[in-house]
């Protein structure tokens, strides 16, 4: 895929994303334009939910209305997107897509650079940005899969437990 591909945003009507998301998969592989499109993507996280007094985990979507593409904008691939049943518009003024930044990109934790976590579970780290930037912590649970670490802070003298990506976090 080349590297100009960026993000882009669209919104479609409440409860169409994954009918969007699967209609423009079946224009890129039936016209072949895997070197336009990278991605379409529809983010999801898992909830508990409690009905009935019983636990239940759901998959429930992030940005209810909105598909997230990583796509190389050109007047095809806008017409492909802007005319896919479903769809309303691409985020941006007047319609004019507009791609995501690398901070959003980051802050939405979607396609995250992949590196190996080099932290164990007892070491020191410092947090290098947010809101607790500078705090040093000790690690208690590394979670692979969510990339993300739980560590243990002292906040205002109490241990407090907190959850964080894996790119905020260094080594002491």
């Amino acid at each position: 895929m080349a590297e100009d591909a960026k993000w882009y945003v669209v919104h479609t009507y409440s409860g169409y994303e994954n009918k969007v998301k699967s209609s423009i998969e079946k224009i890129i592989e039936n016209r072949n334009m895997y070197d336009l499109f990278d991605q379409v993507i529809v983010p999801v996280q898992d909830v508990v939910e409690v009905k009935n007094g019983k636990k239940k985990s759901v998959q429930r979507k992030i940005y209810p209305g909105y598909v997230l593409l990583k796509m190389i904008l050109t007047d095809e691939t806008w017409f492909i997107v802007r005319n896919t049943r479903g769809v309303t518009s691409f985020v941006g003024p007047a319609s004019k897509p507009i791609p995501l930044t690398d901070e959003e990109i980051i802050s939405m934790g979607i396609d995250m650079p992949d590196f190996e976590l080099d932290l164990e579970v007892g070491e020191l780290v410092r947090i290098i940005t947010g809101p607790f930037e500078g705090s040093v912590g000790t690690v208690t649970e590394i979670n692979h899969q969510k990339k993300t670490v739980s560590i243990t802070l002292s906040v205002f003298g109490r241990e407090t437990q907190v959850e964080l990506d894996y790119h905020i976090l260094q080594r002491m």
